[in-house]
């Protein structure tokens, strides 16, 4: 045995005896310190990255050679030679050329050379320096035409938040994870919320701690990528680092301090704040502050064989309810709560010097807590019994994703790069309806019901092959692959109790009647022509029927559809002249539901001079219509001014939606161009881009329209294509670093302008005001808002580092209910009744301030502050959607949030 300890000891001493430990720091070509550098010894899976000054430490072989790498910057090769310390200055750019930009298939591109625009976010330095804890709160602050908002009295959008592109709906952004199509969220928006009418994917179910990168593609690539990228595309590329843990610890929360003239009473106000942790309008104590958070997280990688890795990411959130002055039938306005859980791994596993297997994927899961409308104890939605004091129902759900994707990438002798993958993914969204109960079993009505919920499931099957011919012109890229995606749409029905409505014996009796009919169901008048009451009473229900807040789905609502749909794409990029580039794509697309679609697009970039281009795109696209709004359909309380509407949102292959004279959903077609420069001069970069998107048959919620004959319901919403619209725009991204003192200084601008108008509407032979009118214009309209500009500073020094951020909203109007008062209460005139209807929320200023100290070269500390000088929207009155003091608009409606981070990095 001891011999061959000895042996053993014999066999591994050189390797001991000839290491070395390196240390040094990287810097750019200006000198700023970069962190998160990867620095590795080749051919090895031995590695590091840089602290948060840049510095490093590595032990290695005598003779070995150290790589850096880092997003968008070329990497560096160095050998040790014997030395102990080795500081590096990246150059700017060219990494990027190394891997596959989302609209570029050419892998020798980088983010500026591309002949449309595109943002490459370094998620790990903005997670770092912020408390936003979500996707979409950072992107709305990092991209400049990236938007979205938190809703309130919205349903389920209270629980994922709808996003945009340029102010296009939701579902008009493609979103990709490594590269591969995401599945979509099972939810459709359907209240007045932004997106309302549409699916989107829902971005905030990825941790923001598993991400490497975000690529924003800001121009319609629908002939590179299919369905969906009207917009843009989206790309989240997920972390491959191994050999080191990273993580964070966040708390945060509100000031609960809304700013406003708030009558005496107002609900959430002092003295008047609904108890969140008890049912049934009970008071609670005051708050200070509310919407506490909690967000741990944890990424660490392995290294497999000599190039490949296994990275793996947890989180926890935790986020409370915040609740904000709202009148008497909204007693609930605010934030939802939110207990959630995410899992996501990425790997790489090298099968031979030109061919790996690769896999990603991940769970999220979400319990999340909000509140609907009040109903006051005297409605007959109450039972006093229960709810002496009324009762302000809560919608809860649990939301799940899941996904994977797998594949197997491979390089010929040749240079053909083969790439074959499968990706799934599903969303499931389960509704529970709290604090509630079925006012028709009046006093033996539970509280609590399953209200059942619906799922959407994606596979999608993809074949691509590129080549780069570098003898060709100057340089040719040729791309072509094939895509075959199924989808599955479910609606699954709730428990009896959450849709039924009971008569007075106890039996379910949805088809109960107050007259007496005749064999054809019309009403025998007696000698008054007045119809005739019927005598059965005890078949008369005592109240509403279903779960108040929100009534369950029940075995005819449910649904469970399928289609599929094939793809054909060619992809090339022609470096005419070593300034001049031509990038031209076709796509063809056949859906088994509505038929076929061919798309292209020419775009193209030229070098002025080494640090500016000019480019320049045109495009068609589509989006086909959704499944959810194809077959969706729900009976639900919609409440109007403050008073509940019993609605119905018809599905649009029904007889009833055919009846109104709404046609099946077709396509929406685009057509997309844009014109802009990037300069990179110095330690200065720039990029300003212009827009043109116009969209034919824009598919949307129609209004309410009388429904007398319809059982049980005043009113009938259906999804149509509505609506044309032409929007303008510029994007702009300025940056700039420099040394200043003893410190570094880096500055950015951001900044989009945006004009939406609505061409047409497509109402045919309906009312438009019922169909389309004013204020669902008004809602489509603000969510492309006219500006945004958010300006970001920053001074590191030694340990310590500030950052400040300036955020300017623009003006946004909005439509309120008095938009449905008869008419005659404004003089009979309707341009009086539009401008009393206008709510006007002015252009606002808000302030970010956040503080970093370094612990040590493991610990980072951060403390500061989201709007930090608790700036609202302007006060409204109680005619708004939501219900509140406030619609949702750009910069939310919580005020200050406070936050303390901890970064871990070993």
């Amino acid at each position: 045995m001891n011999k061959f300890l000895l042996i053993f000891i014999l066999i591994l001493a050189p390797g001991f005896l000839i290491a070395q430990q390196i240390s040094g720091i990287v810097t750019d070509n200006s000198g700023v310190p970069l962190p998160g550098v990867n620095v590795f010894e080749k051919s090895t899976t031995n590695g590091t990255t840089t602290d948060f000054d840049g510095n490093y430490t590595i032990t290695v072989n005598e003779n070995a050679t150290l790589v850096f790498s880092y997003v968008g910057f070329e990497e560096t090769e160095e050998v040790v030679a014997g030395r102990t310390t080795i500081d590096v200055a990246l150059a700017d750019g060219v990494s990027l050329g190394e891997i596959q930009l989302t609209g570029s298939r050419n892998p020798n591109r980088t983010a500026t050379d591309t002949p449309v625009a595109i943002d490459v976010i370094d998620v790990s330095s903005v997670t770092t320096q912020t408390g936003r804890i979500e996707v979409n709160e950072l992107l709305q602050y990092a991209a400049p035409s990236f938007n979205a908002n938190k809703q309130s009295g919205s349903d389920g959008a209270d629980h994922i938040d709808p996003a945009s592109l340029r102010g296009l709906g939701p579902d008009q952004t493609l979103v990709l994870i490594n590269g591969k199509r995401r599945h979509q969220s099972s939810l459709i928006n359907i209240f007045g919320t932004r997106g309302r009418g549409n699916t989107g994917t829902d971005l905030n179910a990825i941790p923001a701690s598993a991400i490497k990168r975000i690529e924003i593609l800001r121009d319609g690539a629908s002939a590179q990528y299919g369905s969906d990228a009207i917009a843009g595309v989206i790309n989240i590329v997920l972390n491959d680092k191994v050999g080191e843990f990273t993580g964070n610890v966040n708390y945060g929360f509100y000031s609960n301090n809304p700013q406003g003239d708030f009558p005496d009473g107002t609900a959430n106000t002092d003295g008047n704040r609904l108890d969140t942790e008890k049912d049934g309008n009970q008071i609670g104590d005051d708050k200070s502050f509310d919407g506490g958070s909690v967000k741990v997280t944890a990424n660490y990688g392995v290294g497999i064989g000599e190039e490949g890795f296994a990275n793996f990411t947890t989180e926890y959130i935790s986020k409370n309810k915040t609740l904000r002055p709202g009148f008497d039938f909204r007693r609930g306005f605010g934030e939802a709560a939110i207990d959630g859980f995410n899992f996501f791994g990425n790997l790489a596993v090298p099968l031979t010097d030109n061919s790996e297997f690769y896999a990603f994927g991940g769970r999220n899961y979400r319990d999340t807590d909000a509140y609907a409308f009040t109903r006051d104890s005297s409605t007959d939605r109450n039972v006093t019994s229960i709810y002496p004091d009324g009762f302000t129902p809560r919608i809860t759900s649990i939301i799940t994703d899941n996904s994977v994707a797998a594949g197997f990438r491979t390089e010929t002798e040749s240079g053909w790069k083969i790439d074959v993958s499968n990706t799934w993914g599903k969303n499931f969204f389960h509704y529970y309806i709290k604090g509630t109960l079925n006012a028709s079993l009046q006093g033996s009505s539970p509280t609590n019901f399953d209200a059942g919920g619906h799922s959407l499931s994606q596979n999608t099957v993809n074949l691509d092959f590129s080549k780069y011919y570098e003898d060709i012109l100057e340089g040719v890229n040729f791309a072509f692959g094939a895509e075959y995606k199924t989808e599955n749409f479910v609606i699954f029905a709730g428990e009896e109790g959450s849709y039924a409505t009971y008569d007075g014996t106890g039996i379910v009796n949805n088809a109960y009647d107050d007259v007496v009919r005749d064999d054809n169901g019309e009403p025998i008048l007696d000698e008054n022509e007045d119809p005739i009451p019927n005598p059965i009473t005890a078949l008369l229900p005592a109240g509403p029927g279903g779960s108040q807040g929100f009534p369950g789905y029940g075995p005819t609502n449910e649904v469970d559809r399928s289609r599929s749909n094939v793809s054909l794409y060619v992809d090339g990029e022609f470096d005419i002249t070593d300034k001049f580039l031509v990038a031209a794509a076709a796509r063809f697309e056949d859906y088994s539901d509505f038929g076929s679609t061919l798309n292209g697009k020419l775009a193209a970039r030229y070098k002025v001079s080494d640090d500016v281009n000019i480019r320049g795109s045109v495009s068609t696209g589509f989006r086909a219509p959704s499944l959810a709004q194809i077959y969706y359909n729900l009976k639900f309380t919609n409440f109007v001014g403050g008073e509940a509407l019993e609605s119905l949102l018809s599905p649009n292959n029904s007889p009833v939606t055919a009846s109104f004279g709404i046609g099946p959903l077709q396509e929406e077609t685009a057509l997309n161009a844009s014109l802009g420069f990037t300069a990179n001069i110095g330690s200065f970069t720039a990029t300003v881009d212009g827009y043109y998107i116009e969209i034919q048959d824009r598919i949307v919620l129609t209004g309410n329209f009388d429904a007398p004959e319809i059982e049980n319901v005043e009113a009938a919403q259906f999804f149509a294509n509505g609506a044309d619209t032409e929007t303008v725009g510029l994007d702009i991204v300025l940056s700039h670093k420099a040394r200043l003192g003893a410190g570094t200084f880096t500055s950015s601008l951001i900044g989009n302008i945006n004009s939406m108008k609505i061409t047409d509407v497509k109402n045919g032979v309906l009312d438009e005001q019922t169909f389309f009118g004013e204020r669902d214009k008004a809602f489509l309209l603000a969510s492309a808002p006219d500006s945004k500009f958010i300006l970001n500073l920053k001074y590191d020094i030694n340990k310590f580092d500030v950052a400040v951020g300036i955020n300017r909203f623009s003006e946004v109007k909005l439509l309120d209910f008095q938009t449905f008062e008869d008419i005659a209460e404004y003089d009979n005139n309707f341009d009086n009744q539009i401008a009393a209807a206008t709510d006007t929320y002015d252009s606002k200023i808000t302030t970010d301030l956040n503080l970093g100290y370094k612990i040590s070269d493991n610990l980072k500390l951060n403390i500061g502050s989201n709007n930090l000088f608790n700036v609202y929207p302007d006060q409204q009155d109680d005619w708004v959607e939501g219900g509140g003091y406030w619609d949702s608009v750009q910069m939310g409606f919580g005020g200050a949030y406070y936050y303390a981070k901890l970064n871990l990095q070993f």
